[in-house]
């Protein structure tokens, strides 16, 4: 299926019932009184995470979602019937926002979670509700408020620990074949990643990790060159970026370092937060280079950079190198969800007085 990751939908909840005008009418009884029953509520639209979704394409088709209308009461003061909620199922990772008004709704990032995102109409009052010692047969009643109606827009990041960053052919989609299930499309041609792919690295019972694959960067993607910088909001919600480098360019070390910075200009460009990032650099195709070279280049390369992070040497096509980064990577990660549970620990303790 075909990676989607904005959509456009509009929600309406359902309208509240109308409030019900009926006197009893029983033999021996000529004046039983008011006893119209109140409406039902509309029903809700809901936003449902759903784990295994990966893509907002089903809203190409689908583009309008309605709950139900709750029921007009009745006589006997029978409330009526609540109308049934509208539960739509989204991927995880799912923004939503009022495409009207521009105002964040909120996001959903667990599977099961909702969000509500249009409420149902409240139901009328029948006429019993207005009997009174001084209004005995009331004949009024108040008709049901209709639900909320809405345009929103769903943005899709998506969820994972992992980054893939780096030019055209430099071997992401190679790597994340190498190291996961997924099999992303590979080819001897630049571009041949167009949307983001996810796998799950998987290195014993309970430890594992999700890395995406998002399409390559050239310079000048945040003026829109190449596929642009559409798809960098998926590193937003990744912890560590790996930026792969083709160590066995023909080019010279001087365009190689033109490239890294390059690519850094670019993130920096899209948001100063994704280029402050942790970032980790990944030279790739060491296979194709001699063993006597490898050392040596690499170390020139990064004496050149300003900033790199941590450094590797790997081949994606035959593995080498490879377990080593992906051992230090569920490392680096526990370590950060740590640092992260005793941060907000810190946040959420009550301050001492």
């Amino acid at each position: 299926m075909k990676f989607v990751d904005e959509a456009i939908l509009r929600v309406e909840a359902g309208n509240g019932g109308g409030g019900c005008l009926s006197f009893r009418r029983e033999k021996f009884i000529p004046r039983g009184g008011p006893d119209g029953g109140n409406g039902g509520r509309g029903g809700d639209v809901y936003l449902v995470g759903q784990e295994g979704l990966n893509t907002l394409a089903d809203f190409r088709q689908t583009r309008l979602f309605r709950a139900q209308h709750g029921a007009k009461g009745g006589g006997q003061n029978r409330s009526g019937r609540a109308g049934t909620d509208r539960l739509v199922p989204v991927p995880l990772g799912t923004r939503v926002i009022d495409a009207e008004t521009g105002e964040s709704i909120g996001e959903i990032t667990r599977d099961g979670e909702r969000l509500l995102v249009a409420r149902g109409g409240k139901g009328g009052l029948g006429n019993a509700h207005f009997k009174s010692s001084t209004n005995r047969a009331p004949r009024k009643t108040t008709p049901g408020t209709p639900g909320e109606r809405r345009a929103l827009r769903l943005e899709l990041q998506v969820l994972a620990d992992v980054g893939l960053l780096g030019l055209p052919n430099a071997g992401k989609s190679t790597l994340l074949r190498q190291v996961s299930e997924a099999r992303p499309k590979v080819a001897d041609y630049p571009f041949t990643t167009l949307y983001p792919h996810l796998g799950v690295v998987r290195l014993g019972p309970e430890r594992s990790f999700v890395i995406a694959d998002i399409p390559g960067l050239i310079e000048g993607a945040a003026e829109g060159a190449g596929l642009g910088t559409q798809f960098l909001k998926h590193l937003n919600r990744t912890r560590i970026m790996l930026h792969l480098v083709d160590l066995a360019t023909p080019a010279d070390e001087d365009q190689i370092v033109r490239d890294i910075t390059g690519i850094i200009r670019e993130l920096e460009k899209f948001s100063a937060a994704l280029g402050a990032r942790e970032r980790w650099l990944v030279f790739n195709k060491i296979d194709q280079v001699p063993l006597a070279e490898r050392a040596t280049r690499v170390q020139a390369i990064v004496a050149r950079l300003e900033r790199t992070g941590r450094t590797y040497a790997v081949s994606a096509a035959t593995g080498e190198g490879c377990g080593a980064l992906m051992n230090d990577l569920q490392h680096r990660i526990e370590e950060s969800k740590k640092e992260q549970t005793v941060w907000q620990s810190s946040q959420a303790a009550p301050e001492k007085t």
